[in-house]
């Protein structure tokens, strides 16, 4: 060890937690009934996700919805593009409130949004939230009133409205004006920081409009989404200097796999992190066959990993090495994690806190016991030429050893003993 190496002796050494910076914005109640998403202020930053079923299939959408809903989705937005859509709104929260599922609808609108949430007022009253882009809410002398149409539906039925601006579909005629009065400019802006400007002078002026038409500014939700990762850190970090609404993040078209979930995660943690942020959704393409559901997974393990919410036990597994070349270790951490994130569902009821669970299924002796040791219950496998025993550690302490063929089986029914143990006795006050 190098014996010059500065050390930490003052306590102006102190290493600061990385807390995520205060952005305190208004706070929107996203409601169906009794059951109440808040946005912004206080409230914890909230996850939603979209279906991409036919809406007109209202058995098969209310059935993503329900999915969604069980994985973890606070709000779910639907496509409300054609009459036949809109008439199929209120049967799918029909369906939603037959089965239990109480998730917000929110309304996708371009285009024609005006017309449908004039015609359709069952179907502006089952949604509790419209999504506005103002790029597609109509051209020249058109756009000011189609746009004032939607936003005095959201005014009448006391919906919450997201002001949703994508450089796909920006306003060209305000984009247009900008590059003119950039080219103006002594000494022009480059097309990139216009590009930025423009979106976030399209979302703010039209939350302004919305205003004046009677909308109240708690029920204003922004966004400004962009495919870039820079981009959208850079469009944020601007956008949260300027006003006090409610954010939702996201990138648009993230794209697919992992791909997808690489740029949502970096994008999303630098913003979330310092404190810009109060409502996500991570947009993956879904992989032939895959479930929809892995977008609003990814969501969730985004927050989780910022510690800014807890949404299932965390399971710690070591990656694998030339110790480790038995796939024991790996078959019983996925086995675990597998068996953890199906009984969440039941657990949060009957197990409150469990949540807050942490297990470790490591592979060696090099990391084992001590990973084991700083999770609330661990186990350290044996790696290549260690001897075939397995110690398993409760709370910090070392509990017993596993021998054997059964090491996966037993492991299991132990980490089941403890979380009955631990969180199935309820205190109730006399």
């Amino acid at each position: 060890m190098n014996a010059n190496a500065p050390m930490f002796d003052a306590q102006d050494d102190w290493i600061a937690p990385a807390e995520p910076a205060p952005r305190r914005s208004r706070q929107a109640r996203v409601a169906w009934g009794d059951h109440v998403v808040t946005i912004g202020g206080d409230a914890p930053v909230r996850v939603q996700s979209m279906t991409n079923t036919d809406t007109v299939d209202a058995i098969g959408t209310a059935i993503q919805v329900k999915e969604l809903a069980i994985a973890g989705s606070e709000l779910v937005r639907i496509t409300v593009n054609t009459p036949e859509a809109a008439e199929a709104v209120p049967y799918i929260r029909e369906q939603l409130d037959r089965m239990g599922i109480e998730v917000p609808l929110v309304g996708d609108f371009h285009y024609n949004g005006h017309r449908l949430l004039t015609e359709y007022p069952s179907m502006a009253q089952a949604l509790s939230k419209y999504r506005i882009n103002p790029g597609n809410v109509g051209k020249g002398d058109k756009r000011d009133r189609q746009f004032a149409m939607m936003v005095e539906a959201a005014a009448r039925y006391d919906k919450v409205v997201r002001i949703g601006v994508n450089w796909g579909s920006l306003d060209q005629e305000l984009l247009a004006e900008m590059m003119d009065q950039n080219a103006r400019r002594a000494e022009p802006h480059d097309a990139q920081q216009v590009m930025y400007r423009a979106l976030i002078q399209s979302a703010l002026g039209s939350a302004e409009y919305a205003r004046e038409l009677g909308l109240n500014p708690d029920n204003i939700i922004i966004s400004c989404k962009v495919s870039g990762v820079r981009d959208l850190i850079a469009v944020y970090r601007a956008l949260a200097r300027r006003c006090d609404y409610a954010l939702h993040l996201g990138l648009t078209e993230a794209g697919m796999g992992t791909k997808g979930t690489v740029a949502s995660s970096t994008a999303l943690a630098v913003l979330l992190q310092e404190g810009i942020g109060d409502t996500i959704r991570v947009s993956l393409t879904p992989q032939p066959g895959e479930s929809r559901t892995q977008e609003v997974a990814v969501a969730l393990e985004i927050l989780q990993s910022l510690g800014l919410r807890t949404f299932n036990p965390s399971v710690t597994a070591c990656p694998g090495c030339g110790r480790t070349t038995s796939s024991t270790f790996q078959e019983l951490a996925k086995q675990i994690d597998d068996f953890l994130r199906a009984q969440m569902p039941v657990w949060k009821a009957r197990y409150p806190g469990v949540e807050n669970l942490k297990v470790a299924v490591m592979g060696c002796i090099v990391n084992g016991p001590g990973e084991s040791k700083h999770a609330d219950i661990g186990i350290s496998l044996p790696g290549t030429g260690e001897a075939p025993a397995a110690p398993v550690f409760i709370d910090g302490q070392k509990a017993m050893t596993l021998r054997g063929e059964g090491i996966a089986s037993e492991f299991h029914q132990i980490v089941e003993d403890y979380i009955e143990r631990r969180f199935g006795t309820v205190t109730t006050a006399h």
